[in-house]
């Protein structure tokens, strides 16, 4: 099952800093939640996914304004975001919670979760932040979106877990693949 087509984005779409990111990131990401999507719909219109995501977090390494997020194996999501160098992340309002619960429950291998969530899958142009951004799959529906290369892979793995609590969150020993993105541009709806 591929995801509907995405449109391009218009041109209500203002770049900011991420440094004039709206709110507490530990707030909005564990709380709020927010939709990961990735793909290439250069190679197909349909050729993307997202997934809900409440873990994650932003900083400063390597001299570079950072995302991080991970996301288990099992997620369709993962193969696109290993195959693409973009990924976005995603921030809605609270009116959009029912959307964001239907793409964490349902797969994009079986579901077209944007249609079925009531969202706008589109695609950023070179003409939006300086062409950095051209590729990027988000939301129309979306308040904040951010904009990632990615730099950095990692995969969790137990024996490097210094509290063992820890892995209480993995059970069945789906441990998550980290990702370090670099932030491009944070984009705000007008």
């Amino acid at each position: 099952m591929t995801q509907k087509s995405v449109i391009s984005a218009d041109n209500s779409w203002i770049e900011k800093s991420i440094r004039e990111f709206h709110g507490s990131a530990v707030q909005r990401v564990g709380d709020e939640w927010i939709l990961i999507t990735a793909g290439n719909t250069a190679s197909g219109p349909g050729n993307w996914n997202t997934m809900t995501a409440s873990w994650g977090g932003f900083g400063v390494l390597w001299n570079k304004d950072v995302a991080i997020m991970c996301i288990r194996p099992s997620r369709h999501t993962r193969s696109f975001v290993d195959a693409n160098p973009l990924f976005t992340m995603s921030f809605f309002d609270k009116k959009h919670r029912k959307g964001l619960t239907i793409c964490g429950e349902k797969s994009g291998r079986e579901h077209d979760k944007a249609a079925e969530a009531g969202l706008t899958p589109i695609v950023f142009e070179s003409n939006v932040a300086g062409g950095r951004v051209a590729g990027a799959v988000a939301f129309k529906e979306a308040s904040e979106i951010v904009v990632c290369r990615k730099i950095y892979t990692q995969d969790l793995i137990p024996e490097n877990f210094l509290d063992p609590s820890i892995a209480e969150n993995y059970p069945n020993g789906d441990y998550h693949r980290m990702y370090v993105g670099e932030v491009l541009a944070l984009l705000t709806a007008k």
